[in-house]
């Protein structure tokens, strides 16, 4: 059977976060807080949408490209949280989740040895889908005495005559790290000098603590060699829905759309017709959800303090990544005893990359109560490590 399958897919390791999810749900009594999904359900008014389209018998294909009025939705979107006009017909393209439009659009620029520039710990989708579409990853380390950001330094040393793009990912997951406005404004320079393309992964953009996010294509001469890509699973609680898209040059979005075309048609019609719904009405939810992310994060950070828990203040997404090294175990150690002896279930660093480990991810898109009792095992557990 081996003769049979790809020796590139074959060699791709699974995700590191799905092993504990696993294992946590045939756990009885268990805390899970590994999973990157929102615990709120998606607001009515959104679901609401959804059913009557589903009533309405609004259950054919769209166009490829997604329902006009959602492209026009998120172009109304961009321009008035970011001030970048997009076209609706030529440079939005609606995909199945923001992972989908992470694949296709790198495999829309890519050719065969190409250099795809990927900052570490990130999502674990980057580098598989980088080379599945036969680019070379070139993995960045981030430093926790830089908050986890890319700095210029880093960025220059990366770069070849073989770079082709640079996945930007904040705010960033697992780290929940941001990129300010002049963080952002030197990367630019970088990318334009060395003419890169950038792929800004902003899905987390409106879960931000700090100021208001700042997308690097609003940056002058910075749109048409950006694809920003955004969605509705994390700040709409709209996982399950499976809708995303990419804004960017149109030469690019046609050719994401061809791919598009040929492997998926079109996204989910009732989800589309829930996120226009979403877009027009549902600043007050996320702003909501964002408060209570944001009451989440400060429990969480002054319970690492207490505890003896060393941890840098993360500013965007709803995750922590405390550092685990004084205890002197790695982080699948760590996490994997944590959750035999306390059923509590956090995602190794490692999983993110190789330089996550001493981390530990631990999402905060869990309530308050199971963030107290999480706390609470952790707190026995480091005590008897001690």
């Amino acid at each position: 059977m081996r003769n049979f399958l790809s020796d590139k897919v074959c060699a791709i390791k699974p995700s590191g976060i799905r092993k504990f999810f696993d294992i946590v749900s045939e756990m009885k009594d268990a805390i899970s807080l590994g999973v990157g999904e929102p615990d709120f359900d998606t607001p009515w008014f959104i679901r609401d949408e959804g059913i009557y389209s589903l009533e309405r018998g609004r259950t054919f294909y769209t166009s490829n490209s997604g329902l006009k009025d959602l492209r026009c939705e998120i172009a109304n979107y961009i321009k008035r949280t970011q001030n970048i006009d997009y076209c609706p017909d030529s440079e939005i393209l609606v995909t199945v989740g923001g992972s989908e439009a992470i694949d296709i659009g790198l495999r829309a620029v890519i050719n065969s040895g190409d250099e795809v520039i990927i900052p570490q710990p990130s999502y674990v989708s980057y580098e598989p889908c980088a080379v599945l579409a036969g680019a070379k990853p070139v993995i960045v380390d981030l430093k926790a005495e830089n908050d986890f950001r890319l700095t210029p330094d880093e960025l220059l040393a990366a770069i070849t005559d073989r770079t082709k793009v640079l996945i930007l990912p904040y705010p960033n997951n697992p780290t929940g790290a941001i990129l300010e406005p002049e963080n952002l404004a030197a990367i630019a320079k970088i990318v334009k000098e060395k003419d890169i393309l950038v792929m800004s992964d902003e899905i987390y953009s409106a879960l931000t603590y700090k100021g208001k996010h700042v997308s690097i294509a609003s940056f002058d001469g910075m749109k048409d060699r950006t694809i920003l890509i955004n969605g509705f699973s994390k700040a709409y609680a709209m996982t399950g829905w499976r809708l995303g898209y990419a804004c960017g040059p149109s030469e690019i979005i046609k050719q994401m759309t061809k791919i598009h075309q040929f492997a998926i048609m079109c996204a989910p019609t009732t989800s589309q017709y829930a996120a226009v719904e979403a877009l027009k009405k549902g600043d007050e939810e996320v702003e909501k959800m964002r408060q209570s992310y944001n009451q989440r994060r400060r429990f969480l950070l002054n319970a690492f303090k207490e505890i003896g828990l060393d941890c840098f203040e993360p500013y965007g997404a709803f995750y922590v990544f405390p550092c685990i090294k004084k205890f002197n175990m790695t982080s699948e150690e760590f996490a994997t005893k944590l959750l035999m002896e306390e059923k509590v279930a956090v995602v190794p660093g490692t999983a993110f990359g190789d330089c996550g480990e001493g981390y530990l991810r631990i999402s905060y898109a869990y309530s308050l109560e199971n963030l107290k009792e999480a706390i609470s095992r952790i707190e026995r557990f480091i005590k008897k490590l001690s």
